[in-house]
C-alpha cells in the first residue's frame, strides 16, 4: 500500500505507476511486458510479479515497461541493460534520477536519458514525490548509432 508516508519511510519501495506516464509511454514503445508487477497493478497483460521474479526470466525480443522496486534498483538495471543488449530488448525504465549514484553511472548513462520535468506523483499517494524522476531507455545494438 502506498501512502504519502510511504514516500518518506521504508513502508514500500513500489510506486505505482501515474496513468499519464504511461499512456504518453505506450504511444511511442508497444510494450509487450512489464516485470515487476504486484500482480494488480500491470500496466501490460504479461507481467511477473515478485514471486515469478522477473530478474531470472527471459526478456527476449519483449518491449519491457520497467518501474522496478528502488531498494534492488541496480539489479533491476542491470537486467534492462543486459535484455537490451542481450537478448534484444528494448527496456523503457522509470526510475527516479540519482544522478550521484553508482547504478546511473553504470547503467543508466548508457541509455538514452529523458528527464521528467517537476516531480511526478505516483498513483496512491497524496503528494509529489520528493525526487526528479527520468525515463531510460535501453534498445537492442542493432538500433545503435554507427559511424558512416
Amino acid at each position: 500500500m502506498n501512502t504519502t508516508n510511504g514516500i518518506f519511510s521504508a513502508l514500500s519501495d513500489e510506486w505505482r505507476t501515474p496513468e499519464s506516464i504511461f499512456k504518453a509511454l505506450k504511444k511511442e514503445f508497444p510494450f509487450t511486458l512489464d516485470p515487476c508487477s504486484d500482480g494488480q497493478n500491470a500496466k501490460v497483460g504479461r507481467y511477473f510479479t515478485r514471486a515469478e521474479n522477473g530478474l531470472l526470466r527471459s526478456w527476449k525480443g519483449e518491449t519491457v515497461f520497467l518501474n522496478p522496486p528502488y531498494s534492488e534498483i541496480k539489479k533491476w538495471m542491470a537486467k534492462a541493460y543486459g535484455a537490451a543488449r542481450d537478448e534484444g530488448a528494448i527496456v523503457v525504465c522509470l526510475v527516479p534520477s540519482r544522478t550521484d549514484t553508482d547504478w546511473w553511472h553504470s547503467y543508466a548513462l548508457r541509455g538514452e536519458i529523458r528527464f521528467i520535468r517537476g516531480r511526478i506523483r505516483f498513483s496512491d499517494t497524496e503528494s509529489n514525490a520528493p525526487f526528479p524522476s527520468a525515463v531510460i531507455i535501453f534498445r537492442p545494438t542493432e538500433f545503435a548509432l554507427k559511424s558512416f
